[in-house]
């Protein structure tokens, strides 16, 4: 029974601490700023035929490949005491060299320049 009387004790709580974090968190200053979304650096009122720079895409995607990359090397990195020495060493050189390929690939066609 004590446990009962907790457990609905705490949902109560909880629930009157979400209604308040919602009662204080309204917005009460409506700005055209912070009622408009943000997209891709341009104004979304105006017209939605206005083209964009294809350069900031290749930028995100770039940005979006390595952030991948980053977070298969820290899986790489905790295989080190796992696996065989041997096999560790080929299979992260082999990811540096396709990320390096990839990275001179980037540079060679000039996507890396933001001024162009």
């Amino acid at each position: 029974m004590m446990i009962m009387s907790i457990t609905i004790f705490f949902f109560f709580l909880s629930n009157l601490m979400m209604m308040m974090s919602m009662i204080l968190s309204k917005k009460s200053f409506m700005d055209r700023e912070k009622c408009s979304p943000f997209e891709c650096g341009f104004d979304p009122k105006s017209m939605s035929r206005i083209p964009f720079s294809l350069h900031f895409f290749l930028i995100t995607i770039i940005f979006l490949i390595f952030d991948v990359e980053i977070a298969l090397i820290f899986s790489i990195i905790t295989l080190f005491k796992m696996v065989n020495m041997l096999t560790w060493i080929k299979t992260s050189f082999f990811f540096i060299i396709i990320l390096l390929i990839g990275l001179y690939h980037e540079w060679n066609q000039n996507m890396l320049n933001w001024t162009n």
